[in-house]
């Protein structure tokens, strides 16, 4: 008898444990506003809002990887969470946590948030590639340039890059258009460099931009740093017609001002030399 009464209240005990662990404290305010921010795979977690009596800790959560805690106890909005998402094409969600620095009772989940679900690789955008060489020769413009790299790394320490990563669903577009002008035109690469045909006797401008034609979102990576070539660049070229019609009204302004201003001494010279002669002529 004594037993089954004890059995009952063991029963009862974890029943009210297992409530106050759905419970939580409902008491502190949950995350909102999460968001990925992800750049050639170095991903950033953030939310709101900022913290007041009470702390944020991050869960990430994997399809099929173990739960992995970071930015424990932390007063920040945002956490760094890359180093947990090496499987880039696994989808991970986040739990934010909101805790009491003096919570260790394991029994009582705290009131937490869910993120968005994201994929590294489906999702991740593609950082500007940096270009490292180029050149006009006669009619041919040359570009070499370099994938960015990510923060995962080789065995061997080295990081890698995102064509490492991504290899054959990455491509590369060149932007390039006369210098002056405003029509563009493109040309594609899987490599690491371009060279078009071009008018020898023009300056082109260009840029270089990653592209991942697989995907239905964020194919389009960011732009690299606009550069002009400057081969056989011309006066007219440099200013444009504009500049030499400016200065070609001030000069003929300029011509005619002088030609009038010296007719006009011119005359009056004249004029008073022949006052100076009346005189003399009278006597």
């Amino acid at each position: 008898m004594l037993r089954a009464i004890a059995s009952g209240r063991a029963l009862l005990l974890s029943a009210l444990l297992w409530r106050l662990a759905a419970a939580g404290n409902p008491g502190l305010p949950t995350a909102v506003n999460i968001t990925w921010s992800s750049i050639n795979f170095k991903t950033i977690l953030q939310w709101q809002p900022k913290p007041s009596g009470y702390f944020y800790t991050v869960e990430i959560h994997g399809q099929a990887s173990d739960t992995k805690k970071k930015c424990i106890l932390t007063a920040e909005t945002e956490c760094d969470v890359t180093d947990v998402l090496r499987n880039v094409e696994e989808t991970y969600t986040a739990h934010i946590l909101s805790v009491m620095s003096s919570e260790v009772d394991n029994f009582e989940e705290p009131p937490f948030a869910v993120s968005e679900k994201f994929t590294p690789y489906s999702q991740t955008v593609l950082g500007k590639p940096e270009i490292q060489n180029y050149t006009q020769k006669g009619s041919k413009l040359n570009v070499v340039f370099q994938d960015p790299l990510t923060p995962y790394t080789f065995p061997n320490g080295s990081f890698k890059s995102i064509r490492d990563i991504f290899q054959h669903d990455l491509e590369y577009k060149l932007y390039y258009w006369k210098d002056q002008s405003s029509g563009k035109k493109d040309a594609t690469t899987k490599g690491d460099r371009f060279e078009i045909s071009v008018d020898s006797t023009k300056n082109y401008c260009f840029y270089v931009q990653g592209i991942i034609p697989s995907r239905r979102e964020n194919r389009d990576g960011q732009e690299s740093t606009v550069l002009c070539t400057s081969v056989g660049r011309s006066l007219l070229d440099e200013y444009g017609a504009e500049v030499f019609i400016i200065i070609a009204v001030i000069a003929i302004a300029v011509i005619t001002f002088a030609i009038v201003l010296s007719v006009i001494l011119c005359k009056r010279k004249k004029a008073k030399a022949a006052r100076e002669k009346e005189p003399l002529n009278g006597v």
